[in-house]
């Protein structure tokens, strides 16, 4: 016999006030398991298919690991040291960038941007702002991550907790199908497939989107010449995973930034004032990067990595990662993806359920539907009109 539906709701209410206190009290241990778990997540379909090609378990999970291991001393070794350094010099020359716009506009616009002016005034501060405090704001930037990612979790912890996951995944999946209730598991094995269905689009299809299109964006800002061409084109990759966000964040810090660089003026060089033409060509070609990365991102990429499997609105994804984040700090901002896709996937089965309900359909459709529907005791109404005539 089934536990009562209000029993049912009780249990699994608990059940989510505890995770949720578990993510509130232990999200600092709790964040390696959590990164390697996701990690494992999007390497087990590779796994699977060397699987399939012959490979044991133990074998692919080794191959993965000794791949990814490459990848990661190689990124560590040529792309995060340029990377570091260009974030650095952008947050210093952050304060030039907003003198030279507050000119630019001073002299195209000068009826409003006196210095008397509200918006005059607020560029100053901003300006201020950036050159007092973006040296502080790297710095506890800096100090945050390495507080986060220290070099044991980084070096030991995750690398081990996903080589683990990787080798039973599987067999875990099957262990927690044993422990579903039996009266529910066709139910919760059909929304489970579903969530799987969306993180999976969603995460392993949508994060090597933002992968190629980060690795697209900042080689090609970079062979065309832009200074900040890798920062910009790593935030624009990693906002891909939110529609049209990175590529407007992107492009518009991008195009921004060759404005500042490629537009004439005059430069003193050795003494004497050196008029340069504004470089029209490389701020179109910054610009054109960006419309053939949204032309690649919509009609190839995504298409065939993401698919048309249902995803996650860009409204509700932001609500989550600022939600999460906000009560449950970066641990919060790694479960907020699939917090999101198993609450959608939730609704919309229960909008399913609501539809099918008497709450929705109505007593009138109900009765209609218990009528007896056999010959005998249905009336023709020709019948009763053709009985009244006689």
């Amino acid at each position: 016999m089934a536990l009562p539906a209000r029993d049912q709701v009780k249990y699994w209410s608990i059940a989510s006030v505890v995770f949720l206190g578990a993510i509130w009290l232990l999200g600092d241990v709790m964040l390696p398991f959590i990164l390697a778990m996701a990690v494992a997540y999007m390497l087990d379909p590779v796994a699977d298919r060397l699987e399939a090609a012959g490979l044991s378990r133990a074998l692919a999970t080794v191959v993965i690991t000794a791949v990814a291991a490459f990848v990661f001393v190689l990124i560590a070794l040529l792309v995060l040291p340029t990377l570091a350094g260009q974030a650095t010099d952008l947050i210093a020359t952050a304060p030039q960038l907003f003198d030279d716009l507050q000119k630019f506009l001073t002299s195209k616009f000068p009826e409003i941007l006196d210095e008397q002016s509200q918006l005059h005034q607020t560029l100053v501060q901003i300006g201020e702002t950036i050159q007092s405090r973006g040296g502080e704001f790297l710095s506890s930037a800096i100090g945050s991550v390495m507080s986060i990612f220290n070099v044991m979790m980084i070096l030991f912890l995750v690398p081990v907790i996903t080589f683990y996951l990787l080798l039973d995944w599987d067999r875990m999946v099957a262990e927690v199908d044993k422990l579903l209730p039996r009266d529910h598991a066709p139910v919760v094995r059909r929304l489970a497939l579903e969530i799987d269905e969306t993180l999976a689009s969603f995460i392993r299809g949508q994060g090597t989107v933002c992968l190629i299109l980060g690795g697209f964006y900042a080689a090609a800002l970079m062979l065309v010449g832009l200074k900040f061409g890798l920062v910009a084109g790593a935030i624009a990759g990693a906002l891909t995973f939110i529609p049209y966000v990175g590529a407007l964040v992107g492009g518009v810090l991008s195009i921004g930034l060759a404005l500042f660089q490629f537009w004439g003026g005059t430069e003193v060089i050795d003494g004497d004032t050196v008029v340069v033409a504004t470089d029209w060509l490389r701020i179109g070609l910054v610009t054109g990067i960006f419309a053939l990365g949204q032309f690649f991102e919509g009609n190839i990429l995504t298409p065939k990595l993401v698919g048309s499997s249902i995803g996650l609105h860009p409204v509700w994804l932001i609500f989550a990662l600022t939600a999460f984040g906000t009560m449950f700090g970066f641990v919060g901002m790694l479960i907020a993806v699939p917090v999101a896709a198993s609450i959608g996937v939730i609704a919309r089965f229960a909008i399913e359920q609501y539809h099918d309900s008497p709450l929705y359909t109505g007593l009138e459709a109900n009765n209609q539907g218990t009528e007896p529907t056999n010959g005998d005791s249905s009336i023709d109404t020709n019948d009763v009109d053709s009985s009244e005539q006689s």
